[in-house]
């Protein structure tokens, strides 16, 4: 069995960072109304509790399935091959012998840049991607692995 050099799944809050702050933001707001929803509009006080809860059920199971998405999804890299496996109920492996990549490709936008994100598609032959990842942590550190060379050392480390 070979050194894992690279084990991580695809970051919920990296991927989506301004919906998962909204849905985060929306599950109190919809708890507020909930509570305060007589006192907000007298007239419509069980639509505004109705809908005070309903807000805040659809943002909890929204970021919830984000979560169980990201956490289903998992890409490992060792000496020989790319590992990923997808899916909770269904899963799906992609095995990639690391001779056999032609051409990494990273992409990132601004905010994954920021924070450190990206998206990785793995060339093997033809010219569709063999695997496309979204949504992963430190791509350059991937795109490195891949080409052979050693990962980034961290400045002042």
């Amino acid at each position: 069995m070979s050194e894992v050099l690279y084990d991580a799944h695809p970051s919920m809050i990296r991927s989506r960072p301004f919906t998962t702050l909204l849905a985060v933001a929306l599950i109190p707001v919809g708890i507020g109304m909930a509570l305060m929803g007589g006192s907000l509009i007298p007239n419509l006080a069980q639509v505004t509790q109705v809908a005070g809860l309903v807000v805040a059920a659809l943002a909890f199971l929204t970021l919830l399935g984000w979560y169980v998405r990201s956490k289903t999804d998992r890409l490992v890299i060792n000496n020989e091959e790319i590992l990923w496996t997808h899916g909770l109920l269904t899963k799906g492996y992609t095995e990639i012998n690391m001779g056999s990549v032609r051409t990494t490709r990273v992409r990132q936008d601004l905010m994954q840049r920021i924070l450190n994100a990206g998206d990785v598609e793995i060339y093997t032959s033809g010219d569709n991607p063999e695997l496309v990842v979204k949504g992963l942590p430190d791509p350059d550190t991937i795109r490195r692995l891949i080409k052979g060379q050693p990962a980034a050392q961290v400045p002042g480390a």
